[in-house]
């Protein structure tokens, strides 16, 4: 790696995770942009450079990034590079938001299916929150 190139960090992308490989990136993506650490107009590694740095097939990250480019998160430019979208941010909260809302969903299903009134429910909920 040249010394001029600072490497991209991710997070762990590994077969072994839940997930195929091209879904971590893409979450790993959003949650970067969701939480501020990708701002609008940064710019992306390149799909080699990307693949490269986290030793996965360029054809991987392609599909991820052409995932991305769908949701409207980020953007390419022919012969310029690829980037954080300008409301990038948005609509990765969105999308998290929108993931959140479903796992709570199925969540709640599982509890009122074990028998949990919605009260106790809730208390769930607050207990997870808090970390108890």
């Amino acid at each position: 790696m040249p010394p001029d190139r600072k490497k991209f960090i991710l997070g762990p992308i590994s077969p072994a995770a839940p997930g195929t490989l091209y879904q971590q990136i893409v979450d790993g993506l959003k949650r970067e942009v969701s939480e501020g650490q990708l701002k609008p107009g940064a710019a992306l590694p390149s799909f080699r450079v990307l693949a490269e740095d986290l030793l996965v097939s360029v054809i991987t990250v392609k599909r991820a990034y052409e995932e991305l480019e769908r949701e409207g998160i980020i953007y390419r430019r022919r012969g310029l590079g690829t980037f954080v979208a300008e409301l990038g941010h948005d609509r990765s909260r969105e999308a998290k938001l929108n993931t959140a809302q479903e796992l709570f969903r199925a969540a709640a299903r599982e509890a009122a299916e074990a028998g949990l009134k919605p009260a106790e429910i809730l208390e769930l909920a607050h207990q997870i929150i808090k970390g108890k």
